[in-house]
């Protein structure tokens, strides 16, 4: 059967209005084949790198706690020390009110000082904030033969998930969305670099701002609760450390879904100002879900950013609504 020439392909239109060839079923299949090994390799290779520097990330892991250290300013107990020797604690608004001292106590030495021909015990007051909340912070620890090694498979799977995440992102979006246009692949190219620029900025307000806080809060509700917070394992917190910050980074993804749903037309301006206050509690929802340690004041140290992401999609929205409505009323050329 002979091509008419409204079948015919003319240059150009393959890449601008037809969309790209039409495929069959078995070509989609090794489309979708390609897609997943693509996006193996690229998690393999992830892997790969945090599995070599494992040491590195365990440190870049372990800041946040060690930045913790510090932030405690006022201690509840105050310890007497003879050397090195815990000899017992004191009440620390106790010990403030006996002796009249504005500045806060964090312990006290017994130093042997001569007076005379004897030797007495002289107490020395101690301010050194850092080295009291030290002592308040728990330290990390491997408890079986085998905990390093699954420290270092954690490492590999959560940081071969992050690294590679721009790749996946990249990767699927070329399947899901078929038969793309030159126009349309622009989008995509722009969602993927917007979307990893986002996911990184959740990641590291997670890591600079919201782990110390959830970190202080975990050790504060355990001491309320009467249990013990002076160690943790390990690959516990290493897990919570990756879930927290791959669940932040992932909330921060708001503004791509909601723009892409108003490029395609599901939702607008008006919609997302109706469902303003359906976003609060949603936001804290996935707040509550993304936090690992579940205390309030770090869900909403977290839904704070997530609503003011939704606020910033809604007035992209409004922005484009306003440029259309502009388009739609200037005149046509001549």
């Amino acid at each position: 059967m002979e091509k008419t020439p409204e079948d015919e392909v003319r240059p150009g239109e393959d890449d601008e209005s037809s969309g790209g060839p039409i495929k069959s079923f078995l070509d989609h299949l090794e489309d979708l084949r390609w897609m997943l090994v693509k996006s193996v390799i690229a998690i393999v290779l992830g892997m790969v790198v945090c599995m070599v520097a494992g040491n590195k990330l365990v440190q870049f892991l372990t800041w946040p706690l060690e930045h913790a250290r510090g932030v405690r300013l006022i201690p509840k107990e105050v310890p007497l020390l003879l050397g090195t020797n815990v000899l017992g604690r004191l009440s620390a608004p106790a010990l403030a009110q006996a002796t009249g001292n504005t500045n806060p106590i964090t312990a006290l030495h017994l130093t042997p000082v001569m007076f005379g021909t004897n030797v007495i015990l002289a107490v020395e007051p101690d301010t050194n904030i850092v080295r009291f909340a030290a002592r308040n912070i728990p330290t990390l620890k491997n408890y079986t033969p085998l905990g390093g090694i699954m420290v270092a498979l954690k490492l590999a799977i959560y940081g071969g998930l992050i690294l590679s995440s721009p790749f996946l992102f990249y990767f699927i979006g070329s399947f899901v969305l078929p038969a793309l246009k030159v126009r349309e692949k622009k989008i995509l190219y722009r969602a993927v670099a917007f979307g990893s620029v986002l996911f990184f900025l959740g990641v590291a307000f997670c890591y600079f701002v919201l782990a110390g806080v959830a970190l202080i809060a975990t050790v504060e509700f355990s001491q309320w609760l009467g249990f013990g917070a002076d160690e943790w394992r390990a690959e516990e917190y290493i897990s919570f450390m990756c879930q927290f910050m791959l669940g932040m980074g992932l909330g921060f993804e708001l503004p791509v879904v909601i723009l892409t749903l108003v490029k395609i037309g599901l939702i607008g301006y008006d919609g997302l100002t109706k469902f303003r206050r359906y976003a609060i509690v949603a936001n804290l929802v996935i707040a509550a879900i993304a936090t690992p340690s579940a205390d309030p004041f770090t869900m909403f140290l977290m839904a704070i950013p997530l609503h003011l992401l939704y606020e910033l999609s809604v007035l992209v929205a409004w922005y484009w609504q306003w440029r259309d409505r502009k388009r739609a009323l200037a005149p046509a050329p001549k």
